[in-house]
């Protein structure tokens, strides 16, 4: 493995570079309070929801169209600084830390639905637009958008991160949903990839390129996207086990017979038990599957029916069921509030999120053990997934004046995401690489095939200045 050891994830490889006051002129000059070098400013723009500690970047620019982003890059590269995508700043491994400088191009203002084609089940947005919105524009038009990390996070920075969540395993990730792209390159050139069709055979697949480079050859401006009619019927279901196996092998089975459900979450007791004080619920203190089903009412219905049948075989009980748009809302309210509600329950605590995604068939096998090394640490954690991808995500909440947790929690996450790999998964299955599993790159792909990465940013990205140190190094 090239993360030998935990221990080489505590400290990103913080190379800053200098930007000089030429550069911050010019951009002050160009969008003048538009660009801000307070420190508050820089400093909410210099962290996400990782456990990094990095200097903040040297200005902010404010940028609200695409000839902004154009420009910012443009004075960027004239002197070589780094430029940071910004959205909401939900990432979660450091995808956004300025570790070697630079400015941060925040787009948060880009925040326009550009065009929505009902016809066409498309919607074309700027990268600024959250995933609510989106919904909240197209509601009239009996469409949605699937995609639900959970978050409220930015269009741009889902497609960034190559996003999915809950509904994956129905609707799959950013990774179909992503039709075409307006990318602002590392030269300032404004290109488009991709179109409103849905499919092609013309040229190199760019769309897929960007999709996932977290912000590394490129900045995102605009974003075509794939919508879904809202089915007929929806209903949601909760359904309370007697251990993690058991939930686990229930998700197994209703996958392998294709049962086609749209949401199954994986809630262990730590979670339930977070969830109820935080959210005042009664939930059962067992872990449990949150599950949801689209369709016609009589595919619904049949579903529901073969879903609780397999659940009883493996000791699943107390089913609870949700059918009203209030109902539904109340459950998954709760579930998207796990990381909040794990938060809240050890005050003053820093969280390490990770997560892995495995073949379904080796679900069990990866989870049961990482499970009993959490439970073996003394590190309170919570557990929630999407499992019916195989793709789960463990929070360690750690004491930030305990430095011996942070170890123990790296360590866990060493453990995990290298037994995912010896079972086929990845290393992430949705929050990307960012800082924190650079090392589990080369461990998952190999050293060619990150060698070529590193050509195709070289290639796209000469003077390496977009979002610099993600990913693999350089």
């Amino acid at each position: 493995m090239n993360a030998p050891t935990a221990l080489s994830h505590l400290v990103p490889d913080v190379q800053q570079r200098d930007v000089p006051a030429a550069l911050i002129d010019a951009l002050k000059q160009r969008f003048g309070d538009r660009c801000s070098t307070a420190m508050v400013v820089r400093e909410q723009h210099g962290r996400d929801e990782s456990s990094f500690q990095v200097p903040p970047p040297a200005a902010v620019v404010f940028a609200e169209s695409t000839q902004d982003v154009a420009d910012a890059v443009r004075l960027a590269g004239q002197f070589d600084a780094p430029v940071i995508p910004f959205g909401v700043g939900s990432s979660l491994e450091g995808h956004l830390l300025a570790v070697q400088g630079g400015i941060s191009i925040d787009v948060s203002r880009m925040n326009k639905v550009v065009a929505v084609n009902p016809e066409d089940l498309t919607v074309t947005v700027q990268p600024g637009v959250t995933r609510k919105q989106v919904n909240q524009e197209i509601k009239s038009t009996g469409l949605f958008f699937p995609i639900d990390p959970g978050a409220d996070a930015s269009i741009g920075g889902m497609s960034a991160t190559r996003a999915s969540g809950t509904n994956a395993v129905r609707y799959g990730t950013m990774r179909e949903n992503v039709l075409a792209l307006e990318v602002v390159t590392a030269s300032g050139e404004v290109i488009r990839t991709g179109t409103r069709a849905k499919k092609s055979s013309a040229g190199y697949d760019l769309t897929r390129l960007f999709v996932g480079s977290e912000g590394t050859l490129g900045v995102i401006t605009e974003v075509t996207l794939r919508l879904y009619p809202i089915p007929e019927a929806i209903s949601a279901a909760v359904c309370s086990f007697p251990s993690i196996e058991a939930a686990v092998r229930t998700t197994i089975q209703m996958i392998q017979l294709g049962v086609p459900i749209a949401r199954v979450e994986l809630i262990d007791h730590n979670s339930v038990r977070m969830v109820n004080a935080h959210s005042k619920l009664k939930l059962r203190e067992e872990p449990m599957l949150l599950m949801e089903f689209h369709g016609s009412p009589a595919g619904v219905k049949e579903q529901a029916e073969t879903v609780q049948e397999i659940a009883s075989d493996f000791g699943g009980n107390a089913f609870e069921w949700a059918e009203t748009p209030e109902e539904r809302t109340r459950l998954w309210t709760a579930r998207h509030n796990a990381y909040f509600a794990a938060v809240q329950s050890r005050p003053g605590c820093r969280v390490i999120s990770t997560d892995t995604c495995v073949p379904i068939s080796r679900l069990a096998d990866c989870l049961l053990d990482s499970v009993a090394e959490a439970d073996a640490s003394g590190i309170p954690y919570f557990l929630v997934g999407h499992v019916g991808d195989g793709n789960f995500h463990f929070g360690y909440l750690l004491d930030p004046n305990l430095p011996q947790e942070r170890v123990t929690a790296e360590e866990l996450n060493h453990k995990l995401v290298s037994r995912a790999l010896a079972l086929g998964g990845t290393c992430t299955g949705e929050h990307g690489v960012g800082l924190h599993k650079m090392g589990f790159l080369v461990d998952e792909a190999g050293a060619g095939a990150v060698d070529m990465m590193r050509t195709i940013k070289r290639a796209l990205d000469p003077k390496n200045i977009m979002n610099p140190g993600k990913i693999f190094s350089i």
